[in-house]
């Protein structure tokens, strides 16, 4: 039962993924199918409407020049702070989730100076689109797999096809793991042999998973374990004092040096 379920739950991310890789522009494919995109679209997309007709309410040049110094500012701090984050962060969702949330700021600074009630109208606007939809998660594999726990287990015990399994713990509600998504398909990509091998289990699936692997629903998400056949070895965020005050965001070199895959890697190559 287990497994059928696991296998259902994945199937419409996988072909939504199939989908969007077959189509020849896949960001608007993924603009106009995800919710989360489309509806901020359309939040963006209406200001056009409201600027026109404010300027054509207000009749007057003063609101148009106070109005287009502040959207050029806008636009050029925007730019400034999208490359920054395109250059520091290693994940498109991180940096679309950043960049978005810039983006919001700058809009509700912008309809501040057009009406008070239009800024609190775009504000609540958000608010509503950050309730009712959520950012998708990366939607490559790379050479993981889509795990259930008895999967895992079956793996590790049971002849097990690789000595390593790297598993990372997540769910589909936190932004923390949906940001990070795409670490541990793109690590598989690099340094999965017949050595090491990678999973994904989705606790919001098998929340009794959770106690069972020593994971917090609440925080600590995600957690990435390091498995020697059905000996847990390696886990981040380790379980101490100070990673429940602080937790270093999840990259591939963070993992990479946690892990010590390119010493395994090194291992497997000259055996």
């Amino acid at each position: 039962m287990e497994v059928a379920t696991a296998t259902e739950a994945s199937a419409p991310a996988a072909s939504g993924a199939a989908a969007r890789q077959n189509h020849p522009f896949p960001w608007l494919e993924a603009a106009i199918s995800e919710p989360y995109y489309f509806l901020h679209l359309l939040a963006f997309f209406s200001y056009f409407a409201a600027r026109s007709a404010a300027l054509a309410a207000a009749d007057g040049g003063e609101l148009h020049d106070r109005l287009l110094r502040r959207e050029i500012q806008a636009v050029l701090v925007f730019l400034v702070l999208f490359v920054v984050k395109i250059v520091r962060e290693e994940t498109w969702e991180t940096s679309i989730a950043d960049s978005l949330l810039y983006a919001k700021g700058l809009l509700l600074a912008v309809t501040l100076v057009i009406d008070y009630w239009l800024a609190l109208g775009y504000f609540l606007g958000f608010v509503v689109i950050y309730a009712v939809a959520q950012q998708p998660p990366y939607d490559g594999l790379g050479h993981s797999s889509h795990l259930t726990p008895l999967q895992l287990e079956s793996l590790l015990t049971e002849e097990p096809t690789s000595r390593f399994w790297l598993v990372e713990f997540r769910t589909s509600f936190s932004a923390t793991c949906i940001q990070a998504s795409g670490v541990l398909p793109e690590l598989s990509i690099i340094y999965s042999n017949k050595n090491i091998s990678f999973g994904i289990i989705d606790l919001g699936h098998f929340p009794n998973a959770a106690a069972k692997f020593g994971i917090s629903m609440w925080d600590h998400l995600p957690t990435y374990i390091l498995f020697d056949k059905a000996t847990e070895v390696a886990r981040f965020p380790e379980v101490t004092s100070e990673s429940k005050v602080f937790v270093p965001k999840v990259t591939k070199k963070l993992l990479c040096q946690h892990f010590d895959l390119d010493r395994r890697l090194i291992e497997y190559l000259s055996t």
